[in-house]
């Protein structure tokens, strides 16, 4: 159909006697290219991991009560000492009632058996009442003074359960789920919210056991998160002093620096643990281009044409370049837009065809 529009153009020119003229066809615009380059890389081993808070927490229930209040949901963000739940605390107040009316009770009693003491030991001086007398004073009063500490205890403990219906955030965070809704019963034990704190991540990777003792002689790595496209410096490499006798393989913990944003726990990565250093072929990431099983670059020649070569990859990596162990040699050029290299590897439509 083109072909056909392009001659019938040409003749309804040619019947006009009008004269074609072929506008000039532009240069393409040149490939950004990067040169593969030979330098020191940091050689790692790398091992699969996943982001974990610190500080998670599931907040329970700690008395019996219908909920009648909740005040935040899954995302929102709480301040340490927030009211998050709240339980009925009618029948925890009528036992807190209860308790101050049983102290008063027993300061009755107590200020009874004090003066019943006093009056016995002037009448003993008197020679009025026997030693036994004042010793049953005696017992009296203490028995009353110690109901009174009971009581005192008992109602301090009953406006303490009755502070458990109203519950608290412990420490700043963003709640990560919800286990009940209004109206629900809640009972000691049933969990409620949880939550964590995203100031304080780190990231734990599975490695094997033999691998061990060359971690703890240098304790560099760094986080990969495939996700966010990101790589993060640990602060600090702790392996913990166990393995799994399953397994053979042994947890290690890399904390995060306090600053880290956008990361959520469950959140899968990649740790990379330095052990040494050494010369390696390197090219920029975005140039290389994956297909299938086919993993190749565009290799950019001096007169600016690329040609599609297809590449093996090493291990040694970085967040801006990764190693090539074949298919590239050192100072050639790749196309940094590989996408815009392939379609420039397309021959042009000739004009007037």
């Amino acid at each position: 159909m083109r072909l056909v529009a392009v001659a019938t153009v040409a003749l309804l020119a040619a019947a006009c006697g009008q004269a074609t003229t072929s506008a000039p066809a532009q240069a393409p615009a040149p490939l950004a290219t990067a040169a593969a380059e030979l330098r020191e890389v940091d050689l790692t081993t790398s091992a699969e991991a996943v982001v974990e808070a610190v500080r998670q927490s599931t907040v329970s229930a700690q008395i019996a009560g219908r909920i009648v209040d909740i005040r935040f949901d899954v995302g929102d963000r709480v301040n340490k000492g927030d009211v998050i739940v709240r339980i009925d605390e009618r029948a925890a107040s009528q036992a807190v009632a209860a308790s101050e009316a049983q102290v008063r009770e027993a300061e009755a009693t107590l200020a009874n058996a004090r003066a019943q003491y006093e009056r016995s030991r002037q009448l003993l001086a008197q020679k009025f009442i026997s030693q036994a007398a004042l010793d049953k004073a005696e017992a009296d009063f203490k028995a009353a003074e110690s109901r009174m500490k009971a009581m005192l205890a008992g109602a301090g403990a009953a406006t303490t359960e009755r502070s458990f219906a109203t519950i608290a955030a412990p420490y700043s965070g963003i709640v990560s789920a919800r286990h009940v809704q209004l109206g629900e019963m809640a009972s000691p034990g049933k969990p409620l919210m949880t939550g964590f704190d995203p100031a304080t991540l780190r990231v734990v990777a599975t490695v094997s056991s033999d691998q061990v003792p060359s971690l703890q002689a240098g304790a560099r790595a760094r986080v990969e998160v495939p996700s966010a496209n990101r790589w993060v410096e640990v602060k600090s490499v702790v392996v913990v002093p166990s393995a799994d006798p399953r397994t053979h393989t042994t947890q290690v913990r890399l904390e995060l620096p306090a600053d880290t944003k956008g990361l959520l726990p469950g959140v899968f990565a990649r740790a990379h643990f330095t052990t040494g250093k050494a010369p390696r072929l390197m090219v920029p990431r975005e140039a290389v281009i994956r297909r299938s099983e086919v993993t190749a670059v565009y290799v950019v020649d001096d007169k600016g044409r690329p040609a599609l070569r297809q590449v093996r990859l090493g291990t040694a990596s970085d967040e801006k370049s990764i190693e090539v162990l074949a298919g590239v040699k050192p100072g050639e050029k790749v196309a940094l837009d590989p996408v815009k290299a392939g379609m420039a590897t397309v021959p042009p439509v000739p004009q007037g065809a």
